[in-house]
């Protein structure tokens, strides 16, 4: 007999992974390939939904919550490509009738009018890569289009009616200074999004700039980047709820939400990746799609999409968990952990405890939350949970 219960599946959300970009930016560690002659979007998407239909099985009679449709640059794709896709989509996966589904959008792929076409297939939500509005700091992370792109697929938001769009803002740019920072913050206020993702620059493994490292500002700069740029965000009426997301009251990111509370989700795409908790034999399960988009289609279109699938131990969960959970401002219910993970929270009793001693968590009578301290040291925070 399982040693874990769950007493019932939590919310579902579907990934669609859009693989092509223009080129592949020297930070970024995502599955993307640049894009080619030979790009056939309408072959792609008629195995976007080969590989929704071999999935369906697994979450007969659910409905989906939130749709994200990721990349990779899905803007290179036409409307009349997703109005496709959707349609096929809500033919086969029943969605709430507030499903939130948003596509990611680099400014220099946007073409004029397209905001507008993406949102009558049913896009409602929108994230802008603008990354910063310093055309020097963009052609340093070797991005694509300039500042006056960025300004212009916002206005061509505004104009389609769209007012629930993400900005992306990066700091700790190469050459970048603090002043500069403060002014991308201001510019991605004045824009009026519903929400603001700020993050840092990381050198990942595996990326041009993790084997040729460019020169990025000191930890204290970076630290006062991050500070100033928080500060001024809460002026704005922009509250962090997650370790780098920026809100306006009630327009959260509901897809990541759901990621971060540990929700399931389906992913379809080259590389996708998925997350399934099966009820009747107490068990979750990861899976990952075939990475190259043309082994992922020839391997769709005969049946076989999934390049691998594991079931997540019981110590798996309890990680996996915390990694998400603990990212968000609000931490976690504790009902929550036992719901997602099959166990009850206190098989993480010392773990906890050691956190609270280090003043890294702060536990009152139903939730676990990261203090500030908790948020400052995320990784030493997950580290006990090892």
């Amino acid at each position: 007999m399982s040693l874990l219960q769950f007493p019932a599946v939590p919310p579902l959300s579907l990934y669609i992974h859009i693989p092509w970009c223009v080129r592949k930016c020297p930070y970024c560690d995502f599955n993307s390939h640049e894009r080619g002659e030979d790009m056939d979007e309408y072959a792609y998407a008629q195995a976007l939904i080969h590989d929704l239909e071999l999935s369906l099985p697994e979450v007969w009679g659910r409905k989906c919550y939130s749709m994200f449709i990721g990349g990779g640059t899905p803007s290179l794709l036409s409307p009349r490509i997703y109005d496709e896709l959707l349609s096929a989509i809500r033919a086969r996966l029943p969605l709430l009738p507030d499903c939130e589904i948003t596509l990611e959008a680099n400014p220099g792929t946007v073409e004029h009018g397209r905001f507008a076409e993406y949102r009558a297939c049913g896009i409602n939500r929108f994230s802008l890569g603008a990354q910063s509005f310093d055309d020097t700091c963009l052609e340093r992370l070797g991005r694509i289009h300039n500042a006056a792109q960025t300004r212009l697929a916002i206005e061509e938001l505004h104009q389609a009616g769209c007012d629930n769009f993400n900005i992306d803002l990066m700091f700790g740019l190469p050459g970048q200074d603090p002043a500069q920072v403060l002014v991308d913050v201001e510019q991605a206020i004045a824009a009026h999004p519903a929400h603001i993702s700020y993050y840092q620059l990381t050198l990942e493994p595996n990326t041009y700039f993790a084997a040729h490292p460019p020169q990025v500002p000191d930890d204290d700069v970076r630290w006062r980047m991050q500070e100033t740029g928080i500060a001024r965000l809460a002026e704005a009426g922009y509250a962090r709820y997650e370790i780098s997301a920026y809100s306006r009251a009630g327009r959260q990111c509901r897809h990541n939400l759901n990621y971060w509370t540990f929700g399931d989700y389906l992913g379809i795409g080259a590389g996708a990746h998925g997350k399934l908790t099966y009820g009747a034999r107490q068990e979750v399960q990861r899976q990952h799609k075939h990475r190259h988009p043309d082994a992922y289609v020839q391997h769709t279109l005969a049946g076989t999409p999934v390049a691998g699938t594991r079931a997540l131990s019981a110590h798996d969960l309890r990680l996996e968990f915390m990694m998400n959970a603990l990212r968000l401002c609000d931490g976690f219910a504790k009902t929550t952990f036992a719901e997602r993970t099959g166990q009850p929270l206190s098989t993480l009793s010392r773990e906890l405890a050691l956190a609270e001693q280090q003043g890294l968590v702060e536990i009152t009578l139903d939730r676990v939350r990261p203090t500030e301290r908790g948020l400052n040291f995320l990784n030493d925070l997950l580290a006990l949970f090892v």
